[in-house]
């Protein structure tokens, strides 16, 4: 995610593509509503992105998709540029709603990184795996947007790495520098999406309760983990 999506891939649109076809969206196309709707048309146009490339994506194919005539998919958005801007910021919003706000809420250190975590991964399987991916289309932002989405980026980046520190002072977090292990957890979840498919050996749920398992004893010191979490349980 730019300063958060470090070594993404640069174009392998083709590789990438055959991954994302599986992660199915969670949400059906809504006939009518104007903001839920254009929450979909994000969703369907980072599926087309993540297949085609964003140059090679064209207004056609995302109205054709999204099931709106080419002037119709104009009342969501401006432009192709526009509508990249809309997808990053509907992602990013996703990390503040979904993520940030529940996470700020918990006041113990382990607990928040341990929401923080099993959020974003949860996110990340369960469907938004395009999106994660055409985040990294930074350089066809204009500057403006860029500086807004690249500002958003580095907020959740310090909102971790916070937590990071936290947990050192606290003496539980292993012999690591918090920058690097907040930049760590990011890539490793971030990476659900070049290799996860949903219709592969691995179950939603065990990848959620491995990457949790992962993530928790790669950056704390085993002796502050006398009392191991039960397993996640599925949502419904």
């Amino acid at each position: 995610m730019g300063c958060l999506q470090l070594a993404f891939q640069g174009n392998s649109h083709g590789s990438r593509c055959s991954l994302q076809r599986l992660i199915k969206l969670k949400e059906p196309i809504a006939a009518s509503g104007r903001g839920k709707r254009a929450s979909n048309v994000f969703r369907v146009a980072a599926e087309i992105m993540c297949h085609k490339g964003y140059e090679a994506t064209s207004m056609n194919d995302i109205a054709e998709a999204a099931g709106l005539t080419k002037a119709g998919i104009y009342h969501y958005i401006r432009g192709k540029e526009d509508l990249l801007f809309g997808i990053m910021t509907y992602a990013m919003d996703n990390v503040e709603q979904g993520i940030i706000a529940p996470a700020t809420e918990v006041a113990d250190a382990e607990e928040r990184l341990y929401t923080i975590v099993e959020r974003h991964t949860r996110s990340v399987i369960d469907g938004t795996g395009a999106i994660t991916i055409v985040l990294e289309e930074m350089t066809a932002l204009t500057p403006a947007h860029r500086r807004v989405i690249t500002s958003r980026k580095r907020a959740y980046f310090e909102f971790i790495r916070r937590t990071l520190e936290q947990l050192a002072k606290e003496g539980k977090l292993r012999n690591v520098n918090p920058t690097t292990a907040a930049f760590s957890l990011l890539g490793m979840i971030l990476w659900i999406s070049r290799w996860y498919r949903r219709d592969g050996k691995i179950s939603p749920q065990e990848a959620l309760n491995d990457y949790l398992e992962i993530a928790m004893n790669g950056v704390l010191k085993a002796a502050r983990q006398s009392s191991k979490r039960e397993q996640v349980p599925a949502q419904a």
